[in-house]
């Protein structure tokens, strides 16, 4: 599903370099659950943003489907981003001055889908993630973990063929926490690919697959393996 072969991420200022990954080669099969994890600084976000196609890499090949992505335009970009890969962020990203049902059907109208096939996938989501009551609320309105659980139904409304996560649960206590990887465990059964970042080992317990980065590099895969 998706292949990077030699990413660099840099920034130039002057006459230095800073270098943010490096020579970053990974293989994702669809229906893998992937957690990367490293310490602060080590490119985590980077790596996300540019498999989310909202950053570009400095050098080297990314493919997603076969499609050389180094190789599109902004617009097809755009089109693939929105077509098949959603995003759940550590800090919700909901739009305060809309309801919980206008936050979930945001990415149909960018879509463009019809106003009746929009009012029944917003429908079946309300109903799957249990908060038809809240449907009229505002993210304000609502705790961290009720905000996250409209974060990922969000994300994953236009059925994406990969859901990235930097750092879902990070601002949730323990129950919402697990609530969410729950959550993202039967999405990755019915066939969503996953990738998440988080520092929590208990966490990263319910992917399939570890990917450590540190200063930029991936330095082990699965280190928790024996």
């Amino acid at each position: 599903m998706i292949k990077l072969k030699k990413i660099y991420k840099y920034i130039d200022k002057r006459f230095q370099r800073t270098f943010i990954l490096k020579d970053i080669d990974l293989e994702v099969k669809e229906g893998d659950f992937i957690t990367v994890m490293g310490p602060s600084g080590a490119g985590k976000s980077t790596l996300l943003n540019i498999l989310g196609f909202l950053d570009d890499a400095s050098e080297g090949e990314y493919f997603f489907l076969d499609e050389p992505v180094h190789n599109l335009t902004e617009k097809r970009k755009s089109d693939y981003h929105k077509s098949h890969i959603g995003f759940v962020f550590q800090a919700y990203h909901l739009i305060d001055e809309l309801t919980v049902y206008e936050n979930i059907e945001m990415p149909l109208l960018y879509r463009k889908v019809k106003s009746k096939k929009r009012k029944a996938m917003v429908a079946e989501m309300l109903d799957r993630f249990n908060i038809v009551a809240k449907k009229d609320l505002f993210p304000p309105q609502l705790s961290g973990g009720q905000q996250q659980v409209v974060g990922v139904a969000r994300a994953i409304i236009g059925s994406p063929k990969l859901l990235l996560a930097d750092e879902p649960t990070g601002n949730l206590h323990s129950e919402q926490s697990e609530e969410i990887m729950e959550m993202f465990t039967k999405l990755n059964k019915e066939g969503v690919t996953i990738i998440q970042v988080t520092h929590s080992e208990k966490m990263a317990g319910y992917g399939n697959r570890i990917v450590n980065l540190k200063d930029g590099v991936v330095v082990e895969e699965n280190p928790y393996d024996e």
